[in-house]
């Protein structure tokens, strides 16, 4: 598993810059797709791909141990979709 520190120090190593500003490019980044997220509007990265927000509307689901029917209120969820050039780096 990569983690953000793996990402910043990456980052630090390639541009000769120190942990500390590394790590913070790293979450300006995350903020940024976190801000445009909550705002409802999409994120698109050339290359990588583009998070959207997307809403799910209230809907009834079973519960499985009881058989009860029960309401799934509506809510929103961040989707990935991975750009063209990351699908085929991952299928060579």
């Amino acid at each position: 598993m990569t983690t953000t520190n793996d990402i910043a120090d990456k980052i630090a190593t390639e541009h000769s810059l120190t942990k500390t500003q590394g790590k913070a490019i790293v979450e300006a980044v995350i903020a940024s797709i976190t801000e445009a997220a909550v705002a409802g509007n999409e994120t698109s990265l050339p290359g990588f791909g583009k998070f959207k927000v997307k809403e799910t509307p209230e809907r009834d689901a079973r519960n499985p141990a009881t058989g009860a029917t029960i309401k799934v209120a509506a809510a929103k969820k961040l989707a990935f979709t991975p750009a063209k050039a990351l699908k085929d780096a991952l299928n060579k």
